[in-house]
């Protein structure tokens, strides 16, 4: 079989393919270039029934160069890329009307029928009635053409528009007494000329989720787009349901999820995709996942899990988090209840410490971990939920709590130092976030945590200097400095004596908090500006 019967036995009903370009005003035939003399021949006017590649009138043809490029007319594959720009005066259709305000609808009737198949070359006659100008908003341009039936059963848009355009041209012509069968459809300001492009290739796919699946979600998401602007039903189904079917990044979510809001769908089509979208139900019937969390945190018994948790959930709820809360918000009553069964278990703990906790409420779990460990824990949960309350601003609260654990403090008189330590790390985070500014609460409060803690930081130090746990020993004693002087004069003065004499016999073992001293010292037994010279040296 010779190449030209195969060429005319191979079925195509989307686009034109030409062996040899045809001869029309737009394209020429090239000839050996005559010498300046030679008058040149005017072009002749084509009949109302020819097919030119690019639809100019006889008028516009001084306008054209004398020489184009064959192939920057018709190129031998399915898409013909016309770089030609003049206005084209032969009637087209204006853009598809408002694709961007459409709302799709699937139709409960029977299926769409598959295209007809032609046979041959490019032509009117053989199935190629449609030519579809596609032209970008920052230009280029892209030219199909196109089988009739097979756009008036995909899309309900371009059926309407050829209809019309028949219409019209089917009285001219009656007038006129000439016949043209080509219908031209123009489509300007694509925003995408290669998803329009590959929209309209879905019409006469087979296999249209194999052809997605080929182009991705992100590209999915734009053919979505314009299937849904042109009623393509076949291809907003197929979309829909290639996209409720695979994963999904960040970005192509945000991407969907924008879609839907300028595109309206029905529920039925739109159900299980939506399903992964939002969560319908009400905050009311919703559990508070975020107290479940938490509290599923603080049980956790395995350290390496528990860290990983802890860093994760605490990134999750703090105001800085890029993720919406409207379902991860914990509230301070929940975070204040979450604490006080913390610090509950830290008190039973040190009653088991001390001898005097009732042997019931032990179970086996707990017993198969060392003291320490547990206290340990305890303390580490504490303290993390002290950070999600610094990070919200409502951790005054917590100063009035920690500040009259009178049980905790007698306890801590009779432990052991290797355990009791553990407690003076909390009164610590809460001094250096009052000394940093995080924490800000009343005099009472600081007072209160001052004459609770003070002297039980002052004992446990030599222990926090040697099982340190994340905590820095400079900013701590700074801290403790600065949260002194933010008391009044009267106060002050006990608490730096009682540090002056516990400072004179542990030494190192004590912090050191001679720089606040000196500034209570002149703020108290120094009057007027020598007291202010001396500070500002």
């Amino acid at each position: 079989m010779d190449s030209s019967s195969y060429h005319r036995r191979r079925h195509r009903t989307w686009c034109c393919s030409f062996a040899v370009p045809p001869s029309s005003p737009d394209n020429p035939p090239i000839k050996p270039p005559k010498p300046k003399t030679q008058a040149q021949s005017k072009p002749t006017n084509l009949s109302s029934s020819s097919v030119p590649n690019s639809p100019q009138s006889s008028k516009s043809n001084s306008r054209i160069p004398s020489r184009i490029d064959p192939r920057r007319i018709l190129s031998p594959g399915r898409v013909s890329p016309i770089e030609d720009t003049l206005p084209d005066p032969s009637p087209l259709l204006n853009s598809v009307p408002h694709l961007r305000s459409r709302s799709f609808r699937a139709p409960v009737s029977a299926p769409i029928p598959p295209p007809p198949m032609n046979a041959g070359v490019a032509g009117v006659g053989d199935g190629f009635d449609v030519r579809m100008s596609l032209r970008g908003k920052n230009g280029g341009c892209i030219v199909l053409e196109l089988n009739s039936v097979v756009l008036c059963a995909n899309s309900e848009v371009f059926a309407g528009l050829i209809a019309d355009y028949r219409k019209g041209s089917n009285s001219s012509n009656c007038s006129s007494g000439s016949s043209n069968k080509m219908c031209r459809i123009e489509v300007p300001e694509v925003d995408n000329l290669g998803v329009f492009r590959e929209t309209i290739e879905l019409m006469f796919e087979d296999d249209v989720p194999k052809k997605l699946l080929k182009i991705g979600v992100y590209r999915s998401i734009d053919v979505l787009e314009v299937s849904a602007g042109i009623m393509f039903t076949k291809g907003v189904l197929s979309c829909l349901q290639y996209l409720e079917a695979v994963p999904w990044t960040e970005e192509e979510e945000e991407k969907l999820r924008n879609l839907f809001t300028r595109f309206k769908f029905d529920d039925e089509t739109t159900r299980d995709i939506l399903g992964r979208l939002y969560l319908h139900d009400s905050e009311d019937s919703q559990p508070n996942v975020a107290r479940q969390l938490v509290c599923s945190i603080t049980t956790c018994v395995n350290a390496n899990a528990r860290n990983e948790l802890k860093s994760l959930v605490k990134g999750l709820l703090c105001k800085s988090s890029v993720y919406e809360k409207n379902h991860l918000d914990l509230s301070k009553d929940d975070l204040y209840s979450v604490c006080h069964s913390c610090i509950d278990s830290l008190i039973s703990l040190f009653e088991e410490a001390s001898n005097t906790a009732n042997p019931e409420r032990l179970t086996k779990k707990d017993t198969n971990k060392p003291m320490i460990e547990r206290i340990s824990r305890q303390v580490d949960n504490i303290n993390w939920l002290l950070e999600i309350m610094l990070d919200g601003q409502i951790a005054e609260d917590f100063v009035d709590i920690w500040s009259d654990q009178h049980q905790l403090l007698k306890m801590h008189d009779n432990a052991s130092p290797m355990v009791r330590y553990e407690l003076s790390r909390v009164s610590a985070i809460l001094f250096v976030a009052m000394a940093t500014r995080k924490l800000q609460c009343r005099l009472e409060a600081r007072s209160g945590l001052l004459q609770a803690w003070f002297a039980p930081m002052l004992l446990d130090f030599g222990w926090l200097q040697r099982c340190r746990k994340g905590l820095d020993i400079k900013v701590l004693q700074e801290a403790m400095g600065q949260t002194l002087l933010t008391l009044p004069l009267k106060q002050q003065h006990t608490l730096f004596m009682e540090w002056f004499h516990h400072f004179s016999r542990h030494g190192t073992e004590c912090p050191n908090l001679s720089k606040a001293f000196q500034i209570w010292w002149r703020r108290s037994f120094l009057r007027g500006s020598e007291t202010y010279a001396i500070e500002s040296r």
